[in-house]
């Protein structure tokens, strides 16, 4: 729960009260693929028609075994179902009835990652990462850089607390959470701004009691900016019967990159050789709550063939690195 969080990762760090509503995703723009129309938006998870992005308020809870959304202030909605296909990175169409989310691959736009599969499931990760500076160049690029959870056996959807570049907000950094892709349909947490230099905080974490089930049926994910302290949260949303045990400590994902410019310098200013986003502070717990010591992270670089190549790369074991 909120309160919970507030505890573990920063005391000190007051909650705005006050949430602006959620913002439009930026529009699909010139650059993207020829068979993604034009009044699409970019997502983490593709390019979505707009009524397929679902826009919920801190506090709102997906029940899906009722069919509905709970809103805080007691209203009740059905649960929407898309009536449109999305589109990955490179334009492939997936059918609305097609599972969304898969192994990822270049054409969902995942350049470089670093994951972890269990026999078991994880019940909680977090980690902390920096704001980047403002890209040197603007070409219309969105980026977005997260953590995550997602089943590998019965791919349904993923949890996200994610950092976007020209995502929610035009030309600036924003944090949102995310859970997509449930019957076309993606969920996001009313979005806030962020500013380079900012440290975020992703939590992902299971509100069964721990140990008492592999497959708890609701989770919490909140990104939050522990320097103005606004957050965005999704609350008790639904797992959709997947049981999570596959865990992503950090990836990068990108939409309409031009050039290698049009990705930030370092958060520390180094504006030479590579640069590097550092996922820090990284627990991965599994479903019994107990600490996972030093996970086996993954490296996986999907950037094959992509144009322009920017010397992607990663490492671990310390930290979750991502280098391009």
């Amino acid at each position: 729960m909120i309160n919970g969080l507030l505890k573990l990762s920063a005391a000190a760090v007051m909650l705005i009260v006050g949430l602006t509503a959620a913002q439009a995703q930026a529009p699909a723009g010139p650059h993207r693929p020829a068979a993604v129309p034009a009044d699409f938006v970019i997502t983490p998870f593709g390019y979505f028609h707009p009524t397929c992005v679902v826009h919920l308020a801190q506090r709102d809870e997906l029940r899906p075994d009722q069919g509905i959304i709970r809103h805080t202030n007691g209203a009740i909605a059905s649960m929407p179902h898309c009536s449109y296909p999305h589109y990955r990175g490179d334009g492939e169409k997936v059918e609305r009835d097609e599972r969304a989310v898969k192994t990822p691959n270049i054409s969902h736009s995942w350049v470089v990652s670093e994951s972890v599969v269990t026999g078991g499931a994880y019940g909680t990760i977090t980690g902390q990462w920096n704001v980047p500076p403002t890209p040197p160049s603007n070409d219309g690029q969105t980026l977005f850089y997260f953590t995550g959870l997602e089943d590998a056996n019965n791919v349904v959807t993923i949890l996200q607390p994610v950092l976007g570049w020209n995502s929610d907000y035009a030309s600036a950094w924003g944090i949102a959470s995310w859970n997509c892709c449930e019957n076309g349909t993606t969920y996001e947490a009313t979005p806030q701004h962020a500013n380079p230099g900012d440290t975020i905080l992703g939590y992902i974490f299971q509100n069964c009691n721990a140990g008492t089930t592999k497959t708890c049926t609701s989770f919490d994910v909140v990104t939050q900016d522990l320097q103005s302290g606004n957050y965005s949260a999704l609350t008790n949303t639904s797992n959709f019967t997947q049981t999570f045990n596959w865990a992503f400590g950090g990836v990068l994902e990108v939409y309409n990159i031009a050039k290698c410019s049009d990705y930030p310098n370092n958060p520390n200013g180094f504006t030479g050789g590579t640069h590097t986003i550092n996922f820090d502070a990284l627990g991965l717990y599994n479903w019994k709550g107990q600490l996972v010591a030093a996970p086996a992270w993954t490296l996986n670089l999907w950037a094959t063939g992509l144009t322009p190549q920017c010397n992607y790369n990663g490492s671990t074991p310390s930290s979750v690195t991502i280098d391009y």
